[in-house]
């Protein structure tokens, strides 16, 4: 055995919720290999001691823009459209060399909170894919394709830049290290595309196996220019043209109908909560009860850096539940396990990953973090799950590991050589995103 987790409590997530207290959980060639309470015994090459941790699987962030993170706080406390248009002009002057570096940095922080895998919709896919594969952590990575194809323009999917891209990326990427990177097929959204370029992805993510990435009715703004446009919702007009006939993942949904809710959860569409970032935008999250009771799918995603501030699932799942008993007025809504869930379990599936992630189970990879229980806002514990939920924080963990393979204890990225990270950061990406000059 290659690695022994000793004395730990065990949040499983397995179908029975069962929790495990003084567990030892064994790791062999990436994968758990035994979970109990007593010791196995083939004796391990190493031993983690897990006395006053919590382990828990991975938690997935099924909605990220990774190289944001070089934009970070850029723009605060202006309005949306002033907000919008700083972006933008940044963006512009965004490249590969600068969206790699900045999404290792976001990966860092990543690992740093307990996170294992990443679903990123955004530009420079090439870049982002190096960055995940010399990190270490798992990504399903989506070319945030946006344009409109006007009606009496050619159209060849075999010659579209932005088609072609994808096919390159997912050509060199799709499956890397045993499936550790995936590619999806992606729109920004519903307004910033049209038919043309949605049935040309859909037919390529549909023959290639791929899933599919994209922002959907974000705002009370873009729901009512689709009906006003199309007499249709976004979700109804996508799904008109075939959108959601692969495995969907979509950011947002706060602004579907009831009975595009439905519909989309006919289509088993995962409808991914960005809590933190609708709530710094002034706006309203996802009604996750209502897409859960529709049949949908439901994860949990941070944004990028620049629209929440940082990447900490923890965060995310305290206001997710927060956001839930808001709403519903139900102090009770929305329990800590079914919060858990959607970081772990409903995200791996969102991810296509339910066989090899989301749950501590012999046969898993051993995808997981360890939290320090012994903080003074961690104790007394009467109850782990809303201990984790309610108390604990993004830096409470020890450690992070992926696979096996330890990417995050105590302050240090084995696999992440962080100062030359934030060098190439300050000496590079800054400037060249923010000196006019240039």
């Amino acid at each position: 055995m290659d690695t022994l987790i000793s004395n730990v409590t065990a949040v499983t997530m397995n179908p029975k919720m069962e929790v495990i207290f003084g567990a030892y959980i064994g790791i062999q060639d990436g994968k758990i290999a035994y979970l109990g309470k007593t010791p196995p015994k083939e004796a391990p090459k190493t031993i983690i001691e897990g006395t006053g941790m919590v382990a828990i699987p991975g938690l997935i962030n099924c909605h990220t823009h990774l190289a944001t993170a070089a934009l970070r706080c850029y723009t605060d406390d202006l309005g949306n459209t002033e907000a919008l248009q700083a972006l933008l002009k940044k963006e512009a002057k965004m490249d590969s060399r600068a969206a790699k570096v900045a999404a290792k940095l976001a990966i860092a922080e990543c690992l740093r909170f307990g996170v294992t895998s990443v679903s990123d919709l955004y530009y420079y896919p090439e870049a982002t894919a190096e960055a995940v594969a010399e990190t270490g952590i798992k990504a399903n990575l989506a070319l945030s394709s946006y344009r409109f194809i006007d009606e009496n323009e050619d159209f060849d999917f075999d010659t579209d830049e932005q088609c072609q891209e994808l096919v390159r990326v997912a050509e060199k990427w799709n499956g890397y290290d045993g499936g550790r990177i995936k590619i999806d097929a992606g729109i920004y959204a519903e307004y910033t595309s049209n038919y043309r370029l949605w049935e040309g992805l859909t037919g390529y993510a549909v023959e290639q196996g791929l899933g599919m990435q994209l922002h959907l009715a974000l705002t009370q703004g873009e729901t009512d220019s689709c009906l006003d446009r199309t007499g249709m919702g976004p979700g109804e007009l996508l799904n008109c043209h075939g959108l959601f006939n692969v495995p969907a993942t979509a950011a947002g949904c706060t602004y579907l109908t009831a009975d595009e809710r439905k519909l989309l959860g006919k289509k088993h569409v995962t409808a991914v909560a960005l809590p933190i970032e609708a709530a710094k935008n002034g706006g309203e999250s996802l009604p996750i009860l209502e897409s859960v009771k529709a049949g949908m799918n439901v994860a949990l995603g941070t944004g990028g850096a620049i629209e929440c501030g940082n990447l900490d699932m923890f965060e995310v799942l305290r206001y997710s539940a927060m956001d839930a008993r808001r709403h519903s007025g139900d102090p009770a809504a929305l329990p800590s396990a079914a919060v858990l869930m959607m970081a772990t379990v409903t995200g791996a599936q969102a991810q296509g990953r339910s066989k090899e992630c989301g749950m501590l189970q012999v046969g898993m990879d051993a995808d997981l973090a360890l939290i320090d229980f012994t903080a003074p806002h961690l104790m007394p514990c009467h109850n782990v799950l809303t201990g984790l939920v309610w108390a604990a924080k993004g830096g409470d963990v020890a450690m992070t590991m992926v696979r096996g393979s330890i990417l995050y204890q105590n302050g240090k990225f084995p696999t992440i050589d962080l100062p030359k990270v934030v060098e190439e950061l300050t000496t590079y990406a800054i400037p060249h995103l923010f000196d006019e000059a240039k």
